[in-house]
């Protein structure tokens, strides 16, 4: 109780740190608008500029900006308890539910914003019962990094688009070295597993919505898919367990040349483009047969326009700002991202040359996957999924 407290005592002083970033100072004549995200500090360097270059577009606009690296959503939360929410929020599909189901947020799909433009699952991802509530800027998906310098010194053939499972399991199983290597990442958390759900045909809006109202984790083929996951570590020991990560991650693991294969996203690239002293590329996550069109959910991130907005004409400005292709160009340039515009993704900005060369792998998954269900409980679902998976994953 007392640490409840605590955070809530927390939260509610970092909302009154950022309440003054909300006064609008009317005394330069301009219309202020105030825009929150989060991101890292590259990413911020990033935005700062486009943010200042959109004020010199738009010279009677000035924009408040608000960066909340941590704890975002929950001081979110207060400001629009506290009407003194943003203008402008960027926000996942993961959270996009509960503002759009709550009535904070202005369904945009009345306004001009070029969606002939970006790719249909992430429109649909920023979508909430027939409206959409969020322009995307990216698309997240999952794929396999892996170490050619790996395959090359224990002479496994790299992976090639339309591969099986069965044809992962047995890379995995050759890259493992007893004392250097494991063939694959094992992350216990859903972002991670929930791919071998739908390697299954499983989890769907039907899933999530009956999530607490029924066993789903008793359905056979959602058992059959966790234990699927949990093979790679206790059947075929190409996986690291607990203690073999110890206080590593598995990014750290695989910069260190002691993973061949890596499931992660985008996000990876900037950092194994600076650090990785091997050569590496990205394959599609396999499917079960090689036929499926993928086996992976979508996620996108993206802005959005509080409806309590008292200057929605220049807040929807700023979104479209953010949205357009100059824009998107500039967030795909630090290989952070894979743009949500169709026009950026299937560019020479995002199909640069540079590591990864197999970039239109990224591409492909996000052409034939489908959006995350999300509900308005969906990360307690994901919580509980943590919870009741724990055991699979470490017997």
């Amino acid at each position: 109780m007392l640490k409840k407290i605590l955070l809530i005592f927390c939260l509610i002083i970092g909302a009154l740190l950022l309440f003054p970033v909300l006064v609008h100072d009317k005394c330069d004549g301009k219309t202020h608008i105030s825009f929150a995200s989060w991101g890292s500090e590259s990413e911020i360097k990033i935005l700062k500029p486009i943010l200042k270059d959109f004020e010199n577009i738009n010279p009677d606009i000035k924009v408040d900006f608000m960066h909340i690296p941590q704890n975002y959503f929950q001081k979110l939360h207060l400001l629009y308890a506290s009407n003194t929410a943003p203008d402008v929020i960027f926000i996942n599909n993961l959270y996009l539910p509960v503002y759009a189901n709550a009535g904070v947020l202005s369904d945009l799909s009345e306004y001009d914003l070029e969606y002939d433009k970006f790719y249909k699952t992430s429109l649909a991802s920023m979508g909430w019962k027939g409206g959409i509530y969020a322009i995307p800027r990216d698309i997240s998906n999952l794929l396999i990094f892996y170490n050619k310098d790996l395959f090359k010194k224990y002479h496994i053939p790299y992976p090639n688009t339309g591969w099986t499972y069965n044809d992962f399991v047995k890379t995995a199983q050759k890259l493992t070295k007893s004392g250097e290597s494991f063939g694959m990442s094992f992350d216990e958390g859903p972002l991670y597993f929930l791919s071998y759900l739908v390697m299954y045909g499983e989890w769907t809006s039907e899933d999530t919505l009956n999530y607490f109202k029924k066993d789903i984790l008793s359905k056979p083929k959602i058992n059959e898919a966790l234990n699927t996951y949990a093979n790679l570590r206790y059947k075929y020991h190409c996986a690291p367990l607990k203690q073999d990560l110890g206080s590593m991650t598995n990014g750290q693991m695989f910069l260190l040349g002691k993973l061949g294969m890596y499931f992660s996203g985008r996000w990876m690239v900037p950092k194994l483009r600076e650090d990785a002293k091997f050569d590496w590329d990205v394959i599609e996550f396999p499917t079960l047969t090689g036929k499926e069109k993928s086996s992976v959910l979508t996620d996108s991130s993206g802005w959005a326009l509080s409806k309590s907005s008292k200057h929605k004409p220049e807040a929807v400005k700023l979104i479209k700002y953010l949205s357009s292709k100059s824009v998107s160009e500039e967030f795909t340039k630090s290989g952070l991202i894979v743009p949500a515009r169709l026009d950026v993704a299937y560019s020479k900005v995002f199909n640069d040359g540079k590591k990864p060369l197999n970039s239109k792998a990224f591409l492909n998954t996000a052409q034939n996957s489908r959006p995350t269900p999300v509900t308005v409980n969906y990360n307690e679902i994901l919580d509980d999924l943590k919870q009741k998976t724990e055991y699979i994953f470490n017997k």
